[in-house]
């Protein structure tokens, strides 16, 4: 059954009053929905903070944002590299420096479908190191800030989670031996999940006051597939984006703004649009599968994780 809290219609931006005085920090927010979510801010009065690897790219992005929303819209750009934990170690310092308050970090940058086995600099599997080790990284780094903020983190997920081996092949995670770019993309999406969860219950235990919220945008026209998968899911991509099982980015950006504002929201559960197949549709809670909240493994893999990345929460 679709969820009814926020009406017949879901969430929508209407349900936003002004954001002046507040900051939110996003990663990927060049373009698709981490973009959206850009404007969206601004257009209340809030200013942003994009993470993104490249400078040319977020020029232009912040250009065009300011000439919607005026030469003083309050946005800038803050270069990095998730496949890269130096990368990401120097912008926290950047935004630790820079940024006195910050309301949401915003989990949204994320690769996709890599048809081929590839590595980060570190030596990760590309879309673990990606999407799970660089955000789990920046997320620790940047936790006491967010906690002096009483802000959130918006971990940005998918339903891709619910695909492949629905849990985290610990004995092999670069897949050395059986890499497939659809079932190391759903456990990549599970490990932030699972890292959001895991998140949720120390910072109870540590009676600390930061939420964590988990979202999804569903299938939203974005470049993610473009931008990283094979020529033929980019094929497949491009005519799923013909059909009504598709929505704008614009849509796409709902929940993470929801999540970054809204109040009255559950921690353990996933947010995101609750029509067809929960692709498309109103904005409310949708379903949350268990394997999502495995406690054994969500414990190991933070374990994991810290060790990997080598941030130790202070938590």
């Amino acid at each position: 059954m679709a969820d009814t809290q926020f009406g017949p219609h879901g969430w929508t931006p209407e349900r936003l009053g002004s954001l002046a005085g507040r900051c939110y920090v996003i990663t990927g927010a060049n373009a698709g929905t981490g973009y959206e979510a850009a404007r969206l801010f601004l257009s209340k009065g809030a200013s942003v903070v994009m993470l993104n690897r490249s400078a040319e790219k977020s020029a232009a992005a912040i250009a065009t944002l300011k000439v919607e929303h005026g030469a003083e819209a309050d946005v800038r750009f803050v270069e990095m590299d998730l496949a890269d934990l130096t990368s990401v170690r120097r912008a926290a310092v950047e935004i630790r420096e820079t940024v006195p308050r910050l309301d949401a970090l915003i989990c949204n940058a994320a690769i996709a479908q890599v048809p081929k086995q590839r590595l980060t600099v570190d030596g990760f599997e590309s879309q673990l190191g990606t999407n799970h080790y660089g955000h789990f990284a920046l997320c620790g780094l940047l936790f006491e800030r967010i906690e002096e903020s009483e802000g959130r983190i918006v971990v940005v997920a998918s339903l891709g989670y619910n695909m492949g081996i629905k849990t985290i092949q610990f004995d092999d995670l670069n897949w050395d031996n059986n890499y497939s770019a659809n079932a190391v993309y759903s456990q990549s999406k599970l490990a932030q999940m699972m890292f959001a969860y895991e998140l949720q219950d120390r910072i109870r235990a540590a009676g600390k006051s930061v939420e964590v919220l988990v979202c999804h945008p569903g299938s939203s026209k974005t470049s993610l597939i473009k931008t990283s998968g094979s020529p033929v899911m980019r094929a497949i991509w491009w005519l799923m984006t013909k059909s009504p099982m598709v929505q704008t980015a614009q849509q796409g950006a709902y929940p993470e703004v929801m999540c970054a504002t809204e109040e009255g929201l559950e921690e353990r559960a996933l947010y995101g649009p609750t029509g067809r197949m929960e692709f498309v549709g109103p904005v409310g809670r949708g379903t949350l599968h268990p394997h999502a909240y495995d406690k054994p493994v969500m414990t190991r893999l933070w374990e994991v994780s810290e060790a990997a990345t080598g941030v130790v929460w202070p938590l």
